[in-house]
């Protein structure tokens, strides 16, 4: 039984960076699915897509690497877990890498970056930090 869905999707595809995969398949919720859709916006993965093998639904992210072969996302950690939630008021909002990398945070709105909710004026449970 999987105590964190939000980990093993990181997990997959810090594992599959560092492997060089094209491509990582993460059991499908919409969750994951909307902070895949979220790495595509920010251009740290490429395609983000919904399969289906053996009549399970998956979602498809595709990595990108630069011409070297270094990988887009350089690092990738769960923030706030199962057992120890991290919450933010819209006025602490973290920043990352001093603006070069992103926080995901899970408002009343939805998944969203720091400087989105920052925006919108809006808290909630920090996900993850990427850069």
């Amino acid at each position: 039984m999987m105590t964190d869905p939000i980990a093993d999707m990181l997990t997959r595809i810090r594992n599959g960076a560092a492997s060089k995969h094209e491509a990582v398949m993460i059991p499908f919720s919409k969750l994951k699915f909307k902070l895949a859709n979220l790495l595509f916006q920010e251009k740290y993965v490429g395609v983000v897509k919904e399969a289906n093998v053996n009549g399970k639904p998956l979602i498809e992210v595709v990595l990108k690497y630069d011409a070297d072969g270094k990988a887009a996302i350089e690092h990738l950690s769960r923030v706030s877990k199962p057992g120890l939630r991290v919450y933010v008021k819209s006025d602490k909002l973290p920043v990352v890498l001093n603006g070069y990398g992103i926080a995901v945070i899970s408002t009343p709105e939805g998944l969203m970056t720091s400087r989105e909710a920052k925006k919108a004026g809006l808290g909630g449970e920090v996900v993850c930090k990427i850069y």
